[in-house]
């Protein structure tokens, strides 16, 4: 190696420290390019006088972390297939190379590459409060990601549903869609409470085979019990029962979301009507329907 790259490659040794197990380190391939030797003749002189380099002067790199050094640096992208991990040396260490390679070239260079940790550490420790900051910018960002993923996932799920508001005249797919969404998100049962219902009534349930229905209604008409006959033909029964104690409509879903309608099923987007889901048990409905 010529003294011209010699000094180069000394330009450039900051680069070439990493921190590995909190501590900055340098990597015995780059320590062995800027010693003009070899990575392994480097190393087997280290392995000669093992004595001099405890763990805080030397030490292997795990496989997670030589995966981190391979991510980071392009140069290292040849290790990602090797069964031998690298070596990392601290500053101690890299002190102790130059007594252990007896090279005047060692020696110079081991003065240059120390003298770049001393100016890594200041570096460090003058921007200090700076790399807090950061840490706690990233850590928040890191939460604030978390929230709107959160969110984002909230809006997909298309099982969450409003627990109140209203649709007005001519919203009839509008209304129809949402408590066809009811239905379809029933993993249970259901229980309809609705004093008026229809052939349309029944159609919407066709689309949850997976549940049980029951309907309290207190108009058991002729046509509805016909309608129902030809319904339980075909598809999975639904339970109807007269029951005319109530004025309002009620869906129960799955024996504990109780949602409250204006307007009875057959008649969605019709007219105003607002819907409303209650946070009471459902149990106290159920066990007064009985």
């Amino acid at each position: 190696m010529s003294e011209e790259n010699k000094i180069i490659a000394a330009g450039n040794i900051k680069n070439m420290i990493f921190t590995f197990r909190g501590m900055q380190v340098m990597i015995d391939r780059d320590l062995a390019e800027l010693y003009g030797a070899a990575t392994k003749v480097l190393n087997q002189a280290v392995k000669r006088n093992i004595e001099r380099f405890p763990d805080e002067f030397r030490f292997q790199l795990t496989d997670s972390e030589k995966n981190e050094l391979v991510t980071n640096c392009d140069r290292f992208a040849t290790l990602k297939y090797s069964s031998v991990n690298p070596y990392a040396f601290t500053e101690q260490g890299v002190a102790m190379l130059s007594a252990v390679l007896k090279s005047e070239t060692a020696v110079k260079m081991s003065i240059q590459i120390i003298k770049a940790f001393v100016e890594m550490k200041k570096f460090i420790s003058d921007n200090a409060a700076i790399f807090q900051r950061l840490e706690r910018v990233e850590i928040k960002q890191t939460e604030t990601d978390k929230k709107i993923d959160k969110i984002f996932k909230a809006l997909e799920d298309k099982s969450i549903k409003p627990k109140q508001g209203i649709f007005y005249d001519g919203q009839i797919f509008d209304a129809y869609e949402f408590v066809s969404g009811l239905i379809k998100n029933s993993k249970k049962s259901i229980v309809l409470i609705d004093n008026f219902i229809d052939e349309t009534v029944l159609t919407l349930f066709s689309k949850n085979q997976n549940i049980n229905v029951k309907i309290f209604t207190k108009n058991l008409t002729t046509q509805l019990k016909l309608d129902l006959n030809k319904y339980n033909a075909q598809y999975k029964s639904i339970e109807l029962k007269k029951f005319n104690k109530v004025h309002d409509r009620f869906i129960i879903i799955d024996d504990k979301e109780v949602y409250h309608f204006g307007a009875s099923l057959k008649d969605l987007g019709k007219k105003w009507f607002a819907f409303s889901r209650f946070d009471i048990e459902a149990v106290e409905i159920l066990e007064k329907l009985d």
